[in-house]
């Protein structure tokens, strides 16, 4: 079954999905929505999960530098809420600090413009997350 990953920002979803052997996490897309409008977000995660089969999400959790809930936490926190109850499917929460930025330097160092940047950044965070779940999950195997 595949699992998703979900980087939530205040204007924009990115979205990564994993293979079926779940150890492989790929960016599929960036959803945009009016700021703050997290039902339009729960609409777009309704149709990704029912799209991909996804029996699990990762989302992101920005936490403050020194470990603590801000108000970008409670925004996932939030959104996890609205998941849990409008799908009944898992979500689990990853630490996301510094994800965006690591997306960021892999850009540079591909020597991708600024402006694309800007576009794949979102998709790609949600790639780190996704791929840090994968890689820290117990994996079975008959």
């Amino acid at each position: 079954m595949k699992i998703l990953g979900f980087d939530l920002g205040s204007k924009t979803l990115g979205v990564a999905v994993s293979d079926y052997l779940e150890i492989l996490a790929n960016p599929i897309g960036t959803f945009r929505f009016e700021t703050n409008q997290l039902q339009e977000a729960l609409e777009y995660a309704k149709m990704v999960v029912k799209e991909h089969g996804a029996k699990k999400i990762v989302l992101g959790l920005p936490k403050n530098m020194n470990g603590s809930i801000g108000s970008q936490a409670q925004y996932s926190l939030d959104f996890k809420k609205m998941l849990e109850e409008a799908l009944a499917i898992e979500v689990v929460l990853i630490d996301e600090r510094l994800t965006s930025r690591m997306a960021n330097q892999v850009m540079i160092k591909a020597d991708v413009s600024r402006k694309k940047r800007k576009t794949h950044v979102d998709k790609l965070a949600a790639c780190i997350i996704l791929q840090t779940y994968l890689d820290s999950a117990p994996k079975y195997h008959s």
